[in-house]
């Protein structure tokens, strides 16, 4: 590109040419500096640091726009770009640096080139898109157009409105007609760009009953413009969809053509399907568009051009109207939007333009046909081949196999189930396109809430490839990741229900309903002082959840814990998450219910033996002062006095006895310490009481599972009652075996090894006391293996 450079004679083109080419390289790969490093210090603190002195070069202003675009420097650096800008976004950047540059030429000049400019790029895509006899305008706000083509068709339909303005309007109100699948905030957009009151719009719905959910109920529209011609209202413009906002239908466009040519209705098209009409094959739907009276086209998305201008496309012969309304200027600088599209479309070409859309519908095309091979996903755009937008969504029957949804069809369902079911679903998808966003980023995916479908993934390649880099097997990859994931989306949806009953069945705990967890579900332990009427934060219950959140997390499970919610003003709960297998629901609850009362108790005990140990402090205070007066009647009030009492010491000592108290937690209660100072021992004096174990708790064995090898809470470690049987027998066989071989050992030892039992046989010889040596050892080998396995039983 340098030696090309070179060939310009205008110097300053070459100039700007290679700095630009330079700042891209300073940006993108140069290395970070701080002002200690370039030396900078600052000397006043009225004027900013990069201010002072004679100022800077372009390589310190670049680095300190690079420290803006990466972050401090206390974060990581980005290892990627999240927009692949090639040699075409390049072209786009190096426009507006040229636009700054051809304005300082003399007006002449400047008023040929920018009419060269704005002429070629309105040709150019006139014959792409396939829209004869039209004007162009280039703006940068997406919606801009659209406020400007609603400003020339008041223009047209009322005459006087530029000599009476709003009271034109006021004596017959113009109505603007929007469908309900739309783009969110485009009517209160028109409305406030044109100072009109929100009875102007007019919503649309679409069919519910026949054809697409997502399409314009074209009779129910004829309906609505005759009711408002009734009423004295002036039917002025409607916004048709090739491709809506969020599913990528395309509205019956000639039929609303020939509606709005029969009432004299400015038809206004946009949306992402009329990027095809640059293709080949295009469907009769999205080809109608072109005889619209307005379009509104956004390449720079569809080709990955940064910083290039949306293009509205109008017919109109009244030039005067359109500088009014806005849509032409005599300014240079408005004409001057479009030279970094100018650029870019020669420097791809239309081979370039159509491979870049084609590529996109490829890719959509790729992927809606491997997802109708995969189970429980559904496609909401199946009957449009052609649109460069897929959108799907998982979803599962209800089950067969229980009775009562086999008797009731799915239409006579309660509203609250299929309300509960509905929300489930959302919650799952919403985190089925959460993962694959994760997993697979080039794809661009997007999540989605739809109103009748509910929560969807979305993939738009016309709008992310060309940035991402989206290839044909990125698209393979993401079908693999929907396989690897479906397992778990069902699993999870078939235990909900399961994992609610099973709560609800349990005393203390509480089934919490949260529509947006997309995991098995919300449980709540309810202790003996909670109150369920009251939403107030509750410490004690937090607490509880709290160790119960620990003791789950530690039994290294398949599942994932959390605890919830995040607002201090609600009760804490324990959220489970999704199921990667199939789960033993009642050994979950059992064990969340257990383990939660064991630690309610637990914590009840601790408050109990401190009241208790407070208690017996008190009693060893007053027990402590009861023997200091004792021992004041039994020495005197004379030993009491320093020399007296040493003089009387020395002539008759006192025998006091020693007395102590220890303080017995077991009892709670204070003891003599005469049996430790007599036998030099410790006593326990009462024997503490043995743990309460629950009554279902001993089935549970976390512990004995891990040693093996296993997790907690699956269905398949509930086994049959044949191996439960051979697993007790063999425990009791083990444990006779240790008793028979313990006594013998025992036995053994006293004839080998007593040393007050010598050996009775004077002649024993050394081979007889060596063999019988090594039974010993022998027996002794066993006796610690077998120790072993009872430990491993016990456990």
């Amino acid at each position: 590109m340098d030696a090309s450079l070179e060939k310009i004679a205008d110097p300053t083109l070459a100039e700007m040419g290679k700095n630009l080419k330079e700042a891209m390289r300073l940006l993108e790969n140069s290395p970070r500096r701080t002002e200690e490093e370039n030396g900078k210090k600052p000397v006043s603190e009225d004027i900013p640091g990069p201010l002072q002195g004679s100022g800077q070069d372009m390589v310190s202003i670049l680095q300190s726009v690079q420290n803006l675009m990466h972050g401090d420097e206390d974060e990581e650096p980005q290892s990627t770009r999240i927009q692949n800008i090639g040699e075409q976004g390049h072209m786009a950047l190096l426009g507006h640096s040229l636009g700054a540059y051809i304005s300082t030429l003399d007006k002449e000049k400047l008023r040929k080139l920018t009419t060269r400019i704005l002429s070629d790029t309105t040709l150019w895509l006139r014959r792409i898109f396939r829209y004869e006899n039209g004007c162009a305008y280039f703006h940068e706000e997406e919606r801009e157009g659209l406020a400007k083509i609603c400003r020339l068709a008041i223009h047209s339909r009322y005459e006087d409105f530029v000599v009476d303005g709003f009271n034109t309007l006021y004596n017959k109100k113009p109505v603007i007609y929007l469908s309900a699948a739309a783009r969110p905030g485009l009517g209160q957009y028109l409305c406030n760009q044109l100072g009109l009151p929100f009875p102007c719009l007019c919503r649309v719905p679409c069919n519910t009953m026949f054809g697409s959910q997502h399409q314009m109920d074209v009779a129910l529209l004829e309906k609505l413009i005759k009711d408002d011609i009734e009423r004295g209202r002036l039917p002025l413009l409607l916004v048709a969809n090739a491709g809506t906002a969020a599913v990528g239908h395309t509205d019956k466009i000639g039929r609303l053509k020939e509606l709005c040519e029969q009432y004299s209705i400015w038809l206004h098209v946009e949306g992402v399907n009329l990027a095809t009409l640059a293709l080949g094959y295009v469907s009769s739907s999205v080809l109608a568009a072109t005889k619209c009276d307005s379009m509104t086209l956004t390449p720079g998305l569809w080709l990955g051009l940064p910083a290039v201008p949306a293009v509205t496309l109008y017919k109109h012969d009244d030039p005067a109207l359109t500088l009014v309304a806005g849509l032409t200027s005599n300014k240079p600088a408005d004409k001057l939007r479009a030279l970094p599209l100018w650029l870019s479309l020669q420097y791809l070409g239309l081979d370039g333009i159509v491979e870049r859309i084609k590529h996109a519908c490829q890719l959509s095309q790729r992927l809606q046909e491997s997802l109708k091979k995969v189970d429980h996903i559904k496609i909401l755009v199946e009957d449009e081949l052609s649109s460069p937008v897929v959108v799907f969504r998982f979803f599962q029957e209800l089950p067969a196999s229980d009775p009562a949804f086999k008797a009731v069809p799915v239409s006579n369902l309660a509203p609250a189930a299929v309300g509960r079911e509905r929300h489930s679903c959302d919650a799952l998808n919403r985190w089925l396109g959460e993962q694959l966003k994760q997993l697979v980023p080039q794809c661009g995916l997007t999540v989605i809430d739809l109103e009748v479908d509910g929560t969807c993934v979305r993939f738009s390649p016309l709008m992310t490839a060309e940035v991402l880099g989206t290839q044909g097997e990125d698209v393979d990859q993401l079908i693999t990741c929907i396989r690897s994931k479906l397992p778990v989306l069902t699993c999870t949806l078939q235990l909900r229900e399961e994992f609610k009953q099973e709560v609800e069945a349990t005393a203390g705990l509480l089934y919490v309903d949260d529509p947006n967890w997309p995991g098995i579900g919300v449980v709540r332990y309810e202790h003996a002082n909670d109150d369920n009427t009251s939403l107030k934060s509750d410490p004690e219950g937090e607490n509880i959840h709290t160790g119960l959140l620990k003791k789950l997390n530690e039994l290294e499970s398949d599942l994932v814990f959390k605890m919830g919610p995040e607002y201090k003003s609600m009760k804490s709960c324990i959220y489970i998450g999704m199921a990667s297998d199939d789960v033993d629901v009642s050994e979950l609850v059992e064990t969340i219910s257990v383990t939660a009362r064991e630690i309610e108790e637990n914590s009840r005990l601790l408050e109990n033996m401190t009241e208790v140990v407070r208690k017996g402090i008190q009693e060893a205070q007053v027990q402590l002062q009861k023997a200091n007066e004792e021992r004041l009647l039994e020495e005197g009030v004379l030993r009491q006095i320093p020399v007296v009492g040493s003089v009387l010491n020395w002539f008759s000592p006192v025998q006091a006895s020693q007395k102590g108290r220890s303080f017995n937690l077991t009892a709670g209660s204070l003891e003599s310490t005469e049996y430790t100072y007599v036998h030099k021992v410790q006593g326990t004096g009462v024997t503490p009481p043995p743990t309460p174990l629950g009554t279902r708790s001993k089935q549970r064995l976390p512990a004995g599972l891990m040693s093996l090898g296993q997790k907690p809470f699956k269905r398949s470690l509930r086994g049959s009652d044949a191996v439960s049987e051979t697993s007790s027998v063999s425990h009791i066989e083990d444990l006779e075996k240790v008793e028979q071989l313990s006594s013998g050992l025992e036995h053994d030892n006293l004839e080998a090894q007593g040393p007050e039992q010598p050996p009775r046989d004077a002649d024993l010889t050394a081979r007889q006391t060596e063999a019988l040596q090594n039974k010993a050892q022998h027996q002794e080998d066993d006796h610690s293996q077998m120790g072993t396995r009872v430990q491993r039983l016990k456990v």
